[in-house]
């Protein structure tokens, strides 16, 4: 007759055998921390300072002390001495320090997922204290539960990193995020060492800058995003134009406008065309002039180019001379802010009378910076 239970290893009292009660006892003790098992903790490597009597843990990985050679056993004070119980395949506890139980493999104690904190989760692969939840798959769904789903990414402090770390052989190669600041990030790398920040989005403004972004206004290199205010497009082709150091255009590429003595062109380059209709009065009997103050200031008239047109119909009726009694038309030397025009009559023509007047038609093209 066997000496012990097949499943529990209970001891079984013999035929003849004296004092009984001590083998009936034994295995009432073992069925009493046995049965209904809860246990203290499992990851404890040696006996606590006071326990006490029924006390149960499972024992942790490289025990020591009076737990030395019994990981993965289960110790029950029983009688003010430890008492061990080898598990077998399938055995459950309840965990009390994890709030959940744990089955007994065959070789260690593993948690059941969906009962409380676990510690560490591995799906098809091994977790470990860095990375508690892995997951080795070919792809892993989050689905809703009701009309979306967030995904959320917490961090203690903002000089802390919360991101998502993209790799290659386990070296890093991608990454995005709030690393170490709150602001937004895109950065990569081709060895896991060297990083360089694409695209930082500032948390306060809302706005980029980083590698992938024009780092100045006469930057082109190829793959670089445009900034809009060094760009140009329909919102601002036409605007005010200004002129930074080394005369870059950091305003629009053309600005139009009209003033009391005309109408004007600023272009990016530095151009300036500047138009009016002005009246030629009569200040000798040989010819009328007019003097037109340009509704943009040029920056040097040495550059000036500067037409004049008459228009015939009113010479004919508001002055003595014909047109084909009219020479040579002239300017006088420009300043910077005006010019005067004169036209004269033909030597032996009829004479301006006061009061004669033609209008013209003016142009000047320079530059404004």
């Amino acid at each position: 007759m066997s000496q012990t239970t097949p499943i529990l290893d209970l001891p079984l009292i013999q035929a003849s055998q004296a004092q009984k009660h001590v083998t009936h006892n034994e295995a009432m003790a073992a069925l009493d921390a046995l049965v209904q098992l809860v246990v203290a903790d499992m990851d404890r490597t040696e006996p606590p300072a006071t326990p006490a009597e029924g006390d149960r843990h499972i024992v942790g990985a490289g025990a020591t002390g009076d737990w030395l050679g019994k990981s993965g056993q289960i110790a029950a004070l029983l009688g003010g001495g430890w008492v061990y119980y080898s598990p077998s395949a399938g055995w459950r506890t309840h965990v009390v320090s994890l709030g959940a139980d744990a089955v007994f493999d065959g070789t260690d104690w593993q948690p059941v997922v969906g009962q409380g904190p676990l510690t560490t989760l591995g799906l098809n692969t091994s977790a470990d204290t860095t990375n508690r939840l892995a997951v080795s798959a070919e792809a892993t769904l989050l689905t809703h539960d009701g009309a979306g789903h967030q995904i959320k990414v917490n961090k203690a402090t903002a000089a802390d990193t919360n991101s998502l770390l993209f790799q290659t052989n386990w070296s890093g190669r991608a990454e995005m995020g709030c690393a170490g600041e709150d602001a937004w990030s895109i950065k990569v790398s081709a060895d896991g060492t060297a990083w360089t920040t694409a695209l930082r989005v500032d948390p306060a403004t809302g706005l980029v800058d980083g590698a992938a972004v024009q780092d100045t206004a006469n930057d082109t290199t190829p793959g670089r995003l445009m900034r809009a205010d060094w760009g140009y497009g329909p919102g601002n082709l036409l605007a005010p134009v200004s002129m930074g150091a080394g005369a870059v255009p950091t305003g629009g590429v053309l600005e139009r406008g009209t003033t009391a003595t005309g109408n004007f062109v600023k272009m990016a380059d530095g151009t300036l065309i500047c138009t009016a209709e002005i009246t030629l009065t009569q200040v000798a009997s040989s010819r009328i002039e007019g003097t037109w103050t340009f509704p943009v200031s040029f920056i040097d008239p040495a550059d000036l180019i500067i037409t004049s047109h008459l228009d015939d119909d009113s010479v004919n009726d508001h002055c003595t001379p014909f047109v084909t009694s009219l020479g040579l038309r002239t300017h006088l030397p420009p300043s910077t802010t005006a010019v005067t025009f004169r036209q004269y009559r033909i030597a032996g023509m009829s004479n301006f009378a006061s009061g004669d007047y033609a209008l013209a038609r003016v142009m000047a093209v320079g530059r404004w910076a």
